[in-house]
């Protein structure tokens, strides 16, 4: 099963700290081993929200809003994907993980929806199309 593996924001993150060198070796070492072991797929560290934007949607309008946002708590500040077996395994390789941030921390782990789990709405072309264009990305 594929998981997203996510970095919550901190106040410090929000406002671009930046972790120390020591804390870019752990989690570097950190990284070596999830690739050694298979298990991560991609993973990168994102800008703070104010740099960032969203789109809302409301029918057919789009709304385009500036950062930064609020709740910093609920704002994903990195990111990794990975394969794993179960949900277990994911807990156990976040267990692991060096404290991504300077003070108190999350990470959040949610499983990636998989073809199959959309049942009937999922066609036979709309299945094909999904996979030409996993094809396409997997080497990005």
């Amino acid at each position: 099963m594929r998981v997203m593996v996510m970095v919550k924001a901190t106040k410090e993150s929000e406002a671009g700290i930046m972790p120390t060198t020591e804390l870019l070796e752990a989690m570097g070492k950190y990284n070596e081993e999830l690739v050694n072991a298979g298990i991560m797929m991609a993973g990168e560290g994102l800008h703070p929200s104010v740099k960032g934007k969203r789109v809302a949607f409301d029918g057919p309008g789009r709304t385009v809003i500036d950062g930064p946002f609020a709740e910093t708590r609920e704002l994903v500040a990195g990111f990794w994907l990975w394969e794993v077996k179960d949900m277990a395994e994911a807990v156990e390789w976040v267990r692991r993980c060096p404290n991504p941030m300077l003070g108190p921390s999350e990470i959040e782990i949610r499983q990636v929806f998989e073809a199959a789990d959309f049942g009937d709405a999922l066609t036979p072309e709309l299945a094909e199309q999904e996979e030409r264009l996993r094809e396409k990305t997997a080497g990005r």
